[in-house]
């Protein structure tokens, strides 16, 4: 379960990877982090955590659970293969998830970002108001 504690653990791997991989982002600070409203990411110790580390945090629409990448792209891949499977322990269900995070070509993030774009530019033309699927 993710809570605000494993949340902040997450983060400081984000900031080490975005730190080494593009230290030029992480100098100039002009990255930022999007992330959905789910309890632990809105926690005070999570609001401290980005505050300690200016980071710019792209906030996300009350009513737009598809702007988040995690949603529509990333967790329907990992329920997909680890669907069915037993863990014993929070390790051995971070190795398993971990594995199969690394099993994802990069091809495959790149176009979830360009699908991602779609839901954001219908958000931002509606002002952020609550949209209605397609049906289309």
């Amino acid at each position: 379960m993710v809570n605000k504690h494993l949340h902040q653990q997450v983060l400081a791997h984000l900031w080490d990877g975005v730190h080494r991989k593009r230290p030029e982002l992480w100098e100039n600070q002009t990255w930022m982090l999007h992330h959905d409203n789910v309890r632990a990411h809105v926690s005070l110790l999570i609001h401290s955590y980005l505050a300690k580390y200016q980071t710019s945090v792209v906030l996300h629409s009350s009513y737009s659970p598809d702007l988040a990448p995690e949603d529509f792209f990333l967790f329907s891949k990992l329920k997909t293969t680890l669907k069915g499977h037993r863990f014993q322990t929070t390790e051995e269900n971070e190795e398993n998830a971990t594995r199969e995070l690394h099993t994802i070509i990069v091809s495959a993030f790149l176009e979830a970002f360009q699908q991602w774009k779609k839901p954001w530019e219908r958000c931002i033309t509606s002002r952020g108001d609550y949209l209605e699927e397609d049906s289309a």
